[in-house]
C-alpha cells in the first residue's frame, strides 16, 4: 500500500502541482483590473492614459483631474472611451482648503455633468510631501467636506476620505474617532480609505469587523511606491507576495479591499505604473479566484455600479 501511495504523491509534486501553479499564473495574467482611483494633470496627454492602460492590462480607471486641467477636458476624453474611463469629481486644491467660493463653483460644475460617476478622494489629513505638496488638514465637520459628502450620499457614490493615520502621530486617535463616528452615522453608505489609511493589518481588521461599510483602496501600499518615498505607507507585501497577515485578511474579507494605484504626478504614468500592476497581478494570482476577482474588479463594479470589466 505504501509503495502505491509514494508514486502518487511524487506524481502530484512533480506534475500536477506545477501545472496548478502555472494555471493560477495564467488566470492572473488574464484577470480584469479596475484602477479605482488615479489622477491626471495638464502634464499628461490624456491619450497616453489609454495607451498605458492597454499595455498594463487595466480595463477601467476611475479618473480625476488635478493641476491645470479643466473638468470639461476629462469629460470629452471619457466620452471617447466610456467603457474605459469613469470621470471622478475633484475636490482637492487651494479653493477647497480655504473654503473659497471657487471650490463650490468647481464642485457644482462637475456634479452637473452626467458623465461623472464617482467622487475622488477628499483630503482630511495629508502630510507634507517634500516640496510638492504641503501639509493639509481639513476637519470632517467643515463646510467643504460636508458639501462633498452630501453629494456622494445623494448619488450613492462611495466616499473616499484621505487620512494618513501613520503620519498623523499624536493626531491619530482624534482622526480615528472622527472616522468611526462618520462610519456609524451613515451605516448604509460605502466609505473607502485610500492608501489603506496607512494602517497595519490588526488595525484594518478591527475596523472591518466593526464597520461593515468600510473598505480599503490598496494604492501606495506596495514596495514599488515605498522604495521611492519617505512616507510611512503600509506595505501589504513581503517580497513579491502578499504579507501573510494581509493575505489572510483579504481571503477572509475579500469584499472589503479595492485595487487602486492613485497615479498622481506625470512620472507615475509610465514604468512606475507597470511595475505596480505586474506586482499586483502576481499577488492576486496567489489568492483564491473569488477573492482575486473581487479585489481586482468585482468590488469596484459593485460599489460604483460599473459594467463588468473585460
Amino acid at each position: 500500500m505504501d509503495g502505491q501511495k509514494f508514486p502518487s504523491r511524487l506524481l502530484f509534486v512533480i506534475i500536477i502541482l506545477p501545472a496548478l501553479l502555472l494555471a493560477g499564473l495564467a488566470s492572473a495574467a488574464e484577470l480584469p483590473m479596475i484602477d479605482a482611483h488615479s489622477q491626471v494633470d495638464h502634464k499628461v496627454k490624456l491619450g497616453k492614459v489609454i495607451q498605458l492602460m492597454d499595455r498594463a492590462g487595466v480595463s477601467r480607471t476611475i479618473l480625476s483631474t488635478r493641476g491645470r486641467i479643466k473638468p470639461g477636458k476629462l469629460v470629452k476624453f471619457a466620452r471617447k472611451f466610456p467603457d474605459r474611463i469613469t470621470p471622478s469629481v475633484r475636490t482637492k486644491g487651494q479653493p477647497y482648503e480655504k473654503n473659497h467660493p471657487k471650490y463650490y463653483k468647481l464642485l457644482n460644475a462637475q456634479l452637473n455633468m452626467p458623465e461623472f460617476g464617482a467622487m475622488a478622494e477628499v483630503i482630511l489629513w495629508h502630510a507634507k510631501k517634500g516640496d510638492k505638496a504641503p501639509k493639509r488638514v481639513v476637519p470632517i465637520a467643515s463646510e467643504q467636506v460636508q458639501a462633498a459628502l452630501q453629494a456622494a450620499l445623494e448619488r450613492k457614490w462611495p466616499f473616499i476620505p484621505h487620512i494618513e493615520f501613520a503620519a498623523a502621530g499624536s493626531e491619530k486617535a482624534r482622526l480615528m474617532a472622527g472616522l468611526e463616528t462618520l462610519l456609524a452615522k451613515h451605516p448604509g453608505h460605502p466609505f473607502l480609505l485610500i492608501h489603506m489609511g496607512q494602517l497595519q493589518a490588526e488595525e484594518a481588521a478591527r475596523l472591518i469587523e466593526r464597520h461593515p461599510n468600510l473598505h480599503f483602496i490598496t494604492s501606495h501600499s506596495n514596495p514599488v511606491v515605498i522604495a521611492s518615498s519617505n512616507q510611512p505607507w503600509v506595505n501589504l507585501f513581503q517580497g513579491e507576495s502578499l504579507h501573510p497577515k494581509w493575505k489572510a485578511l483579504m481571503v477572509r474579507r475579500p469584499r472589503r479591499f479595492v485595487l487602486g494605484f492613485d497615479n498622481v504626478w506625470a512620472e507615475h504614468w509610465g514604468e512606475f505604473y507597470f511595475r505596480q500592476v505586474a506586482l499586483w497581478r502576481k499577488a492576486l494570482g496567489e489568492l483564491p479566484p473569488d477573492a482575486a476577482h473581487a479585489i481586482a474588479h468585482g468590488n469596484a463594479e459593485r460599489l460604483w455600479s460599473l459594467p463588468p470589466a473585460r
